[in-house]
Formats: C-alpha cells, structure tokens, sequence
C-alpha cells in the first residue's frame, strides 16, 4: 500500500518521494518493526479481552495423566493469541508489500485460511471445554486443499493466466546463471527443480505427469510444517521463539534471491519479486518477537492453533516459495524432531502392546517429565534451533 500511495503522489502531484522506502532491505526492517510494535502495544488490550472471553488453555491428559499436575497454573491464561500476531502481520502486509506481487496475494490468502482453521478449532476447544478441537481429518482436508491449490497454480500456466490480473499477480519466474549464458525460468521450471543445503546444482528437477508429484511434495511439505510448529506449541515461548530463527534464515535467503549479481556470486537462483516474501518473514519475526513478550514463562498468552498451525503453513509455503523445503527441514530441525516424536509414540504404542518410547510426546514433554524445569527445556531447544539457524545461513557459502 505504501508503494501505491508514494507511486500516487509521484505521478499525480510531482512530489519527490525518498527511494529508501522502495528498497527490499527497508521494508524488511519496516515490516518488522510495525509488527513488533503492534504486538506489543495492543498486547495487553488482546490479552484482557481473551481473559473476558474466557478462552482458558486446555491441558491434554489423555494420555499423559500428569501434564495436568504439571501444567496446572496454566488452565486458566488465555489463548488464541494467535490473533494478535496474524492481525500485526497483515496490517504489516498490506503496508510495506507490493500489492502487485502474487506473492503478497498468496502470503496474505494463506495467513486467512489457515488462521481460520486454527481459529474455529481453538473455538471448538473452548466451546466444548476439551483438548479434541476440529476433527483431524476436518483440519487435514482444508490444509491440503490450500496446499493443492498452491501446487497446481505454480505449474499450471493455465491457473496462472486466471489470476493474473494486467500487472497485478503476474506468474513466478526465475533465472539460471551458468558458463553457457543464463537461462530464464518461467513458474513451471522453477517450481519443478528441487535443491539441498550444501549443494551447488539441483538435486533433481520433474517434468510431464511427473509434476503431481511436486504437487503432493508441496502438500507434504505445508501440512507437515503446519502440524509440526502446532505440536510444538507446548511451553511457553518455546514455539515462538524457534519460529523466530527460522523466519530470519528464510527471509535472508529471500532476499539474496532476488537480487541477480548476488544470487549469481552466491550459486542461487534468482527469483523475481522473492523480496516481497524476505519482507513478510520479516513481519512474522516481529510478530513473534513481540509475542514472546507476553508468552515467555511465565506466559500471559497461549497463541494456540490460531498461531502454531498458520506459522507453520506460512513457513512451509515461503519454503516452497524460495525453493528451500530442504532447508527448512535443516534451520526447523526442532519442529520436524517434535514431530517425529509424536509419529514415533504412537506407532510403538499401537505396534508394540501399547509400549512407549517416551514418557510423554512430543519430546519437550518427555524432559519435563524428566524432571527439567520448562524454561531450561525451552532455552536448550532454542539454542538447538540457533545452531540449526547458522548451519542453514553456513550452506549459502559453503556449496
């Protein structure tokens, strides 16, 4: 919108406006600061009316009976606070990004969906006083729909000539620099090549029918994120504060791909307009900064599924984006571990006579069983992430 308006002003009245607010790299600082700003300022107003609305934490003790001992002095601190981050990210959106990208559209649709599935399940929690929410298959449908719809436009050039409108939402493209001359990638060709951390070429690239297999990859990779960061959400600070690191790697690798000399020096496809995604993980590091200033222990505010799914779809989708699913798997190590750790549980459970190989999943519930204290858990999980975070920034060089 600020874009709009500085382009207005230029043309219709002459005014000289500042280059610096065009800059990628300032609007990623902008964009960081206005949803770091808005969370922390309107925190307190979001957290009393949560409070009035009684939107109390729910405590799983199905299979865990002693969470709830544990956790006890939580049942009653608010969640969904995940309203709070979502709207800062938006306002940030509809401010600093370019209104003309279809990046901004799929970014900002995405934020919508996912924070309404996450909503309408936290409000079932409430509603019905229990931990079960929306019912997984329910949940998994509407994930895997926005993922399908995602997959199909970034290789169908048919879905891409629907949405674009004049110069808004034009389709991805791309370019390959190499000793025989640079190639120019449109959607397909780039949404079709795969690469690894750590290594120069693509590990492979799909073509023909092969490319519903890109599309169910796409799926795999949003409803995994989704659900990982959701089952990370169990202590205070702990999800938020790994989301944090991982925003900041993507968003650097946003940003040095979309400037040509620099992907060139660096072995990275540039990727047109990938700027615009550099900014909107800028506004989710913010976000989740400020959050963290009421949800670190003790937490004030839980941002429940209305949060944890959204980040993690939002997560998965800039991955998919930037062509760095691979990479997320790296810099979200802690979020796929978490995950595994749930996957793991429930298949000794079912295939070994209900034997366990955890006290409790996911994991960091299995070391406060074991008597860690939650805050050491989270920071020793933070410092996971960290180390995880400069090896993804480290591949940039080394490859």
């Amino acid at each position: 919108m600020i874009l709009l308006l500085l382009e207005f002003l230029k043309s219709q009245f002459a005014i000289r406006v500042p280059q610096v607010f065009t800059y990628f790299s300032t609007r990623m600082i902008l964009a960081s600061l206005t949803t770091l700003l808005i969370t922390i300022i309107f925190g307190p107003f979001t957290i009393r009316k949560l409070t009035e609305l009684k939107t109390g934490n729910t405590i799983r003790v199905g299979d865990c009976p002693p969470l709830a001992k544990i956790h006890a002095k939580k049942k009653h601190t608010p969640t969904m606070g995940g309203v709070l981050i979502l709207g800062s990210m938006l306002i940030s959106a509809l401010l600093w990004m370019d209104l003309h990208s279809i990046y901004t559209l799929i970014l900002i649709l995405a934020t919508i969906w996912f924070g309404l599935i996450g909503g309408f399940d936290d409000y079932l929690k409430q509603k019905h006083g229990n931990a079960k929410g929306l019912r997984g298959k329910k949940k998994l449908f509407f994930q895997l729909l926005f993922g399908a719809i995602l997959g199909a436009y970034l290789v169908l050039p048919s879905l891409q000539s629907i949405v674009q409108i004049d110069n808004f939402f034009q389709a991805p493209s791309g370019k390959v620099y190499g000793s025989n001359g640079d190639q120019i990638l449109l959607s397909k060709q780039l949404y079709t090549t795969y690469f690894l951390p750590f290594v120069k070429q693509p590990l492979f690239t799909i073509a023909g029918s092969a490319c519903i297999l890109g599309v169910l990859f796409s799926l795999f990779v949003i409803t995994g994120s989704s659900n990982a960061v959701n089952l990370t959400d169990g202590l205070d600070g702990l999800a938020a504060g790994t989301t944090v690191q991982v925003c900041v790697v993507l968003a650097i690798f946003g940003f040095l791909s979309n400037h040509g000399e620099i992907a060139q020096y660096l072995n990275l496809y540039y990727i047109e307009g990938s700027g615009e995604i550099a900014i909107f993980l800028s506004a989710m590091f913010g976000a989740c900064l400020g959050f963290l200033w009421y949800n670190g222990h003790p937490a004030e505010v839980f941002m429940g599924d209305t949060g944890s799914l959204s980040l993690g779809a939002l997560l998965g989708i800039s991955a998919i984006l930037l062509r760095r699913e691979f990479l997320l798997a790296l810099i979200g190590g802690i979020f796929v571990v978490e995950a595994l750790s749930v996957i793991i549980q429930v298949l000794s459970f079912r295939l070994r006579n209900k034997k366990r190989v955890f006290l409790c999943a996911p994991l960091h519930h299995h070391f406060e069983y074991m008597g860690m204290k939650e805050t050491k858990v989270v920071l020793r999980f933070w410092i996971v992430g960290f180390i995880l975070a400069i090896i993804g920034l480290a591949s940039i060089k080394f490859q």
